[in-house]
């Protein structure tokens, strides 16, 4: 079986006249296909780390194999697919030599999916749904089948040895992202190559359609969040579906992603086949690719929807408005939406509390309150508290001296133009007119008043299309004794 695999690769490698495709980062993982065997070439793990150090013990198989020792993150490969039709699949990953006709290196690999981001895999969210990071007895590992022992695969078990884990069975549409890491050790302290050929009753019926192949127009991967701050970011256009039979690669930025091209940046390597994105570059990146007279050319490849990378920083606020106080014709609501500056994800909390998705917060308390902001696309800091002040009456008062609610006045009055606050009793009899710093104790010409309903009317300024209009509010509050 493996001198079949070999004599394919070899075929093709003489007909497509490609070289060996890596990708060390999960965010520029490679498109690919599964109409033609995958030559791949790790030397290294990329310019960030894929996995957050302190979750990556909990993401099930990854935690270890067979050895206590085993390398997470040594040499890897990235690639991701987009399923075509519905069905089984599966993949073999062969070790091949990269010296003489021994294979030196032990492959392992991990898949994540339907639909994840990197950022998903990198913080725990997103746990592989089939891995193996065994010591292997055979030169493969992969999905489905064994070719050479025949060993059918089954869900990852520490320390079984089955080098196999089970099908996919996928649906038309859906991303996978393959992780290929040789775990054990880089004996050469060279490259090392290996072959992935996809299997599966899906491929096996139609390997030109049970893998989206156009999803390899699309060369330069899909969309990528990074931090501001992070290191460069490098895109590739050698997995084009021109291979290296490459004259030159010409760059594109839309920095808006408004469909106008902005610039016109200088590639770097071979042929200027790769870009490197400086943070906080922004922008949606376009590659054309030109190949040489030797393969037949000229022809013209371009990912035509490029790949936007979009670098995001600690989320800074913008605004806070109150959509409606306690002094409202609701008395019960004092309620929120938080601004921030820029675009983004995020996530927010006040007082302490937990986290949520919405900028929208109900019965917040009246008076002075924080909130914290975090990004939720990329783990890219979290703000320092803000504090906000929300203009409302405490519903009752206990003046008996204990120090904890013994005087009553409107909270966050301070903040608005001219306020006064009118206590009256229920027969309409004025007790008390109050000023932003003022409070009542619940007397009356010294004497205390009965624990019962007070009503209050309350007037202040408030600016509507840039006028300062008077405003007035009329409720009630309880005395307790």
């Amino acid at each position: 079986m493996r001198t079949l695999l070999c004599s394919i690769c070899c075929l093709f490698l003489f007909y497509w006249n490609v070289t060996a495709q890596n990708s060390a980062d999960c965010r520029t993982a490679i498109p690919v296909c599964a109409d033609q065997p995958i030559m791949g070439l790790a030397g290294g793990t990329g310019d960030v780390d894929d996995f957050d150090p302190d979750v990556i013990l909990q993401t099930g198989c990854l935690e270890k194999g067979s050895l206590s020792s085993a390398n997470i993150e040594f040499n890897t490969s990235w690639f991701v697919f987009r399923a075509g039709t519905g069905g089984q699949v599966g993949f073999d990953i062969e070790a091949l030599p990269s010296t003489g006709s021994t294979p030196t290196a032990e492959w392992d690999f991990a898949v994540y999916g339907p639909d994840v981001d990197c950022a998903d895999i990198s913080n725990g969210t997103a746990q592989p749904i089939r891995c193996n990071y065994e010591v292997n007895d055979t030169n493969f590992t992969g999905l489905g089948v064994n070719p050479e022992s025949g060993e059918e695969g089954r869900a990852s078990l520490t320390g079984s040895q089955n080098t196999y884990d089970e099908y996919l069975d996928v649906l038309p549409g859906e991303i996978y992202y393959i992780l290929i890491n040789n775990f054990a050790d880089n004996f050469t302290e060279d490259p090392e190559p290996f072959m992935l050929t996809f299997t599966g009753s899906s491929v096996n019926a139609d390997a030109d359609t049970a893998l989206d192949c156009d999803f390899r127009d699309e060369f330069l991967g899909l969309d990528i969040v990074a931090c501001e701050g992070d290191d460069p970011i490098t895109l590739s256009a050698m997995s084009s579906p021109a291979g290296d039979a490459i004259d030159r690669v010409e760059w594109e930025v839309d920095y808006d992603d408004d469909g106008v091209i902005d610039d016109y940046p200088a590639g770097s390597g071979d042929f200027d086949a790769e870009l490197v994105i400086i943070s906080p570059n922004t922008g949606r990146y376009f590659a054309t690719v030109y190949t040489n007279a030797s393969s037949g050319g000229p022809l013209t490849y371009r990912d035509d929807s490029g790949v936007l990378v979009t670098f995001y920083g600690t989320p800074i606020r913008d605004r806070i408005e109150i959509l409606e106080t306690n002094l409202s014709v609701d008395p019960d609501q004092n309620n929120i939406e938080i601004f921030v500056e820029g675009d983004g994800d995020f996530q927010y909390a006040i007082n302490d509390g937990d986290f949520q998705d919405s900028p929208v917060f109900y019965d917040v308390p009246a008076g002075e309150n924080s909130v914290i902001i975090r990004d939720n696309n990329n783990d890219c800091g979290t703000s320092e508290p803000y504090q906000f002040l929300v203009v409302g009456y405490p519903k009752f008062f206990t003046p008996n001296g204990d120090g904890i609610n013994d005087t009553w006045n409107i909270k966050g009055i301070e903040t608005l133009s001219n306020p006064a606050v009118f206590i009256f009793d229920r027969y309409g009899k004025l007790l008390k007119q109050l000023g932003p710093t003022d409070t009542w104790d619940g007397n009356f010409n010294g004497q205390q008043m009965p624990s019962t309903d007070y009503w209050f009317r309350f007037e202040y300024g408030e600016m509507e299309d840039d006028l300062l209009v008077a405003k007035t509010r009329k409720t009630h509050f309880t005395l307790k004794r």
